[in-house]
């Protein structure tokens, strides 16, 4: 058994592909990240088969599998993750959804996804909560980060088998959300939902705070656009299942909420907010102070993946360089196993999430040395790890079987 404690860090989105601007290099392998290297050089390296069910994976899925769930069996779907890392309270079968605050025109066409990037939206939600209950159902909704909400949906007989209206395009009529299964729960959560979205835009279209939002030219949110609903469910914590005391510092609703749900302990560091600007040296100089009290820590770095998304290699790069000087506390530490690697790739040059491996390093003070010499996606091919599917990371690294 591994009896060094554990921190596992997750740079989300770190793993990328050759980038023309950056002389074929993927953001990580052109950054200059000393650490890092050293780190690789001492320990070992290898790559991430990564788990998912569609076309690519989901954030969601991807940090599921990588702390040893299975997804057909603990999925609960994005809403009730990102609801929980709100801060609202869940109650089994509970249906809950993501959202956007979006602009719709006199004949409901969706002019904008977020509403002009909508950033204060309190008043919004005030107003929502007097709508209550439709049908012995209650809506609860509460403000995300800028033009996000999540929406919960409490009551009997209810399901999570319902489509979306948010289709991520513009310029088409919002469409009515659907029974996936044609069951008569999903008929009628969908008619509940679509009553409440409706009686929601008429509120909102009247509000003055839109109409104030108009005459400054600036996009209404007067319209609710919902997806990624999910059934929640308990789920065994990680101290169950891994037999280890777990806590976690990340600044996103997301992991937060995934924190959460897994009863990990939550260590508040000043100016962590899940952006790039967030307190990288806050963020590692806490995990280094408390790691040998901490039998698992999870860090959570959220900067590489907004950058990918963004398509911003140079600032990837940059970023990446960032987190490599902020990490340097970690591989100084004595009786401490640091596991860094990401939940999945994100190319910036595709915008999205990817496929592809994903670069992996365990470390630990006097363990074994790689042949790995610059820490990146093409040199992990070398690493004596090879590679390891992701929902065997945490099992194998327990073991000490790797």
């Amino acid at each position: 058994m591994n009896k060094n404690n554990i921190v596992l860090v997750v740079l989300d989105g770190l793993g990328d592909r050759p980038v023309e601007s950056l002389g074929g290099g993927t953001p990580l392998e052109v950054a200059r990240t000393p650490n890092l290297d050293r780190a690789a050089k001492e320990g070992r390296c290898g790559l991430i088969e990564p788990i998912f069910r569609g076309p690519f994976p989901t954030s969601e899925d991807a940090h599921i599998s990588l702390f040893g769930y299975s997804l057909s069996k603990w999925d609960m779907g994005r809403g009730v993750l990102e609801a929980i890392g709100l801060g609202l309270k869940l109650k089994e079968n509970d249906v809950a959804f993501r959202g956007n605050w979006a602009t719709v025109d006199q004949n409901l066409k969706i002019t904008d996804r977020r509403a002009g990037r909508i950033v204060e939206t309190r008043s919004l939600v005030r107003v929502l909560k007097k709508i209550g209950s439709l049908g012995g159902v209650k809506f609860i909704i509460r403000p995300g980060i800028e033009h996000r909400f999540v929406l919960v949906m409490r009551g009997k007989g209810l399901s999570n088998q319902i489509g979306s209206n948010d289709w991520h395009q513009t310029g088409i009529k919002a469409p009515l959300i659907a029974s996936l299964d044609g069951q008569p729960d999903s008929r009628r959560t969908a008619e509940l939902l679509n009553e409440f979205i409706s009686r929601a835009h008429q509120v909102l279209n009247k509000l003055s705070f839109n109409l104030k939002r108009q005459e400054e030219k600036l996009p209404p949110a007067n319209y609710l656009l919902v997806r990624g609903a999910g059934y929640f469910k308990e789920i065994p914590s990680f101290q169950e299942k891994w037999g280890l005391e777990a806590s976690c510092i990340t600044g996103g609703g997301l992991y937060q909420g995934i924190a959460r749900m897994l009863k990990m302990k939550e260590v508040k560091v000043k100016g962590d907010n899940g952006r790039v600007t967030t307190n990288l040296k806050g963020k590692f100089e806490t995990a280094a102070k408390i790691s040998q009290q901490v039998p698992f820590l999870f860090v959570h770095v959220k900067g590489t993946d907004s950058l990918s998304h963004d398509g911003d290699c140079q600032g990837k790069k940059e970023f990446i360089e960032k987190v490599d000087q902020a990490m340097k506390p970690l591989f100084d530490l004595k009786g401490v196993t640091v596991i860094v690697t990401a939940d999945h790739c994100t190319p910036c040059e595709l915008k999205q999430h990817s496929i592809d491996l994903i670069p992996l390093l365990i470390w630990s003070k006097n363990r074994r040395e790689d042949k790995v010499v610059h820490w990146g996606e093409t040199e992990c091919q070398k690493g004596s790890l090879g590679i390891i599917q992701q929902n065997q990371l945490i099992e194998k690294v327990l073991a000490d079987t790797i």
